[in-house]
């Protein structure tokens, strides 16, 4: 069968359709994640402002909120990122301006429609959400009529017959809705070593864990020392020395 390369960067067979290849042949990073989420995110909240620099990039990647995990990552890894993103075809750079500027190619490479796309960028950008979650928070990338029609583009997702790029997790303790998470960084036991680079959720949750209970033994003692100096206080009041 013959090729040829469409101005993306994609290669498209003779009778029309892309050939992914270097998209998928590999697991996407924790940060390149991030930088196809972040592109996707600002084409449709600040359009005027899309394509991306570097620098804009850089501060959405690294912005507060929205954001799980919170990243502060530099100019160089973006770049890097960006760089290996543009291998993929995933993102495309454009010249001509004193700048250069980005845009990605989400849609096209993946084949997927904007409603599927809106659902992997909000799970690149916030980590696993339930159904309820992702209309809330994908809103302003696409606005689905209720959670059905959310869940009827997960289940889409996850049943591709070229491989699933959404997984629905089991339901954690206590939880009334489970969650789903995105597979472009692998299954979620790989994607978790993948980003370890970045973010050490276990480590975070091991470190509240001993706050918590450093706390927890600062009020016990606190609350010791206050016995004691009533006690004392009592005893000086019946000695008659207060």
């Amino acid at each position: 069968m013959q090729f040829r390369q469409d101005p993306t960067g994609l290669f498209i067979s003779a009778v029309g359709f892309p050939l992914i290849l270097k998209a998928m042949t590999r697991q996407l990073s924790l940060l390149e994640t991030r930088v196809l989420g972040t592109l996707y995110e600002k084409q449709h909240t600040v359009p005027d402002s899309y394509p991306l620099t570097l620098n804009a990039l850089v501060s959405g990647c690294n912005q507060k909120t929205s954001r799980s995990p919170v990243m502060e990552v530099t100019e160089a890894e973006v770049q890097a990122a960006l760089d290996s993103l543009k291998s993929a075809n995933f993102v495309m750079e454009t010249s001509g301006s004193r700048v250069a500027r980005y845009s990605h190619n989400v849609e096209r490479v993946l084949q997927v429609p904007s409603q599927s796309a809106a659902i992997l960028t909000v799970l690149m950008l916030r980590g696993p959400q339930t159904a309820g979650e992702l209309r809330i928070n994908t809103d302003r990338l696409h606005r689905f009529a209720d959670i059905s029609a959310v869940e009827g583009y997960l289940h889409e997702l996850a049943a591709r017959p070229v491989g699933a790029l959404v997984e629905e997790l089991p339901r954690a303790p206590g939880a009334r809705e489970t969650r789903w998470t995105h597979l472009l960084s692998g299954p979620p036991a790989a994607a978790a070593d993948n980003n370890s680079a970045f973010a050490q959720p276990d480590d975070l949750i091991a470190e509240a864990a001993a706050l918590t209970e450093r706390l927890a033994q600062m009020e016990a003692e606190l609350a010791d020392l206050r016995r004691t100096v009533g006690d004392l206080r009592r005893r000086l009041v019946k000695t008659g020395s207060v």
